[in-house]
């Protein structure tokens, strides 16, 4: 009977998931906000809550993070890291200093602690990849000459994660200075070796895991990078970092063919995580931290604006692509959701997690707008001002070198 009504319920949850899904497709919006919003209406305090397949949702969730990291590692080789670290570090340095600061401060002002400081910080320093990259696509801008600069800061992100994680994971545990600096330097130590061992030997690592048939090469990638992270969580590192340096580690065509045939798992095992996040979050506890929540996402929009204007500028790119490129940025998501992810397991702060919940909301459906509109606004906006000083001035401009460029 248990089981019974343990597949009638996860049944429900994919066809549910799956019809949400369409539904954001339609409109071309990220269907990131609906999925948190179905967790919500069937978790704790919601309108039928789940019982039989929660522990099963839990373990997907899980998967999901995994996934989530190890697609992000098969998206650069380890040499791109290297080439991106030292040539766009300063705007990485930039991003984190406008974007994690406010966090961190507004969990102060709450009177949450330090450790809950350093969560909410990571919250609102990362932008979603996923949502981003789809937006691109969605807006036609991903030969733009500013779309690498956006790249650029999104791998920084990707790469201060695996830093980041492991000290996050070492803090909500509870590790003392000591057990946190151990934990950190065996993550930076795995992801060091990993990049050497990449460098060097990425083409021996993917030729041992290539298979010409499908099937084999997705179970061994799969097994592989479960049992890294498991590994990994094991040693206190976090598992999503584990995942992420598998990623990192293949390269090629095992890379190529392992995106393609993890994407449709990887797409239903985080469709699964939002939900779970969703589910451990009380709707009551949303209204007590909206006013807090907006309010950081105002902030935190404003500035990811300036990080890609700052980051566009410094690469040379016209004053339309600089707005493009920080319109671009604003969106938050998947990662977020994971950083406060670890910190509600952990019971670090009952409120963080609605905050973070109602936050992303916020964000991922304002995230596609800033991309769409901020440089139309800002271009209005500035001919606005200049309007009064005479027609030679605001007679139409020669067209910036800003389109699209050929791959």
């Amino acid at each position: 009977m248990h089981s019974a009504v343990l597949l009638i319920e996860f049944g429900s949850i994919i066809l549910g998931l799956g019809l949400l899904g369409r539904f954001a497709g339609r409109f071309r919006l990220s269907p990131i906000p609906l999925y948190l919003l179905a967790g919500l209406a069937f978790g704790e305090g919601g309108l039928l809550p789940l019982g039989a397949s929660e522990e099963f949702v839990a373990t997907g969730a899980e998967i999901g993070v995994i996934l989530l990291l190890l697609m992000l590692g098969l998206e650069y080789t380890a040499s791109d890291l290297v080439s991106n670290l030292k040539t766009h570090y300063p705007s990485g340095l930039v991003d984190c200093a406008l974007n994690a600061l406010p966090g961190a401060a507004v969990a102060l002002l709450l009177g949450w602690g330090p450790v809950a400081a350093v969560v909410l910080a990571g919250v609102t320093w990362i932008s979603s990849s996923g949502v981003i990259a789809k937006v691109l696509g969605d807006l036609g801008r991903v030969g733009n000459r500013e779309t690498p600069v956006i790249l650029s800061v999104l791998v920084l992100e990707d790469l201060a994660m695996a830093v980041y994680l492991p000290i996050v994971t070492a803090l909500v545990a509870g590790a003392g200075l000591l057990a946190g600096s151990l934990t950190l330097a065996i993550a930076l130590g795995a992801a060091g070796l990993v990049l050497f061992v990449a460098l060097r030997y990425g083409r021996v690592i993917s030729r041992f895991v290539s298979s010409d048939d499908p099937e084999k090469l997705l179970l061994v990638v799969l097994g592989l990078t479960i049992l890294v992270a498991g590994v990994a969580q094991q040693l206190q590192v976090s598992a999503a970092v584990g995942a992420f340096l598998v990623g990192i580690a293949l390269s090629g065509e095992v890379a190529e063919g392992a995106h393609t045939l993890l994407s449709p798992l990887r797409d239903l095992f985080a469709a699964v995580f939002f939900v779970f996040f969703g589910l451990h979050t009380d709707p009551s506890s949303i209204p007590p931290v909206l006013l807090p929540a907006l309010g950081l996402a105002v902030v935190t929009a404003l500035t990811k604006i300036a990080t890609g204007y700052w980051a566009a500028r410094r690469a040379g790119i016209s004053i339309k692509g600089r707005w493009r490129a920080g319109g671009a940025l604003v969106a938050r998501g998947e990662f977020s959701i994971v950083i406060a992810g670890l910190a509600v397991s952990a019971g670090i702060e009952p409120s963080l997690g609605p905050l973070a919940t109602a936050y992303v909301l916020i964000l991922v459906v304002l995230g596609p707008l800033t991309a769409r509109y901020t440089e139309p606004v800002a271009t209005w906006w500035s001919r606005r001002r200049e309007s009064p000083r005479g027609p030679a001035e605001t007679a139409p401009r020669a067209k910036e070198a800003d389109a699209p460029v050929a791959d």
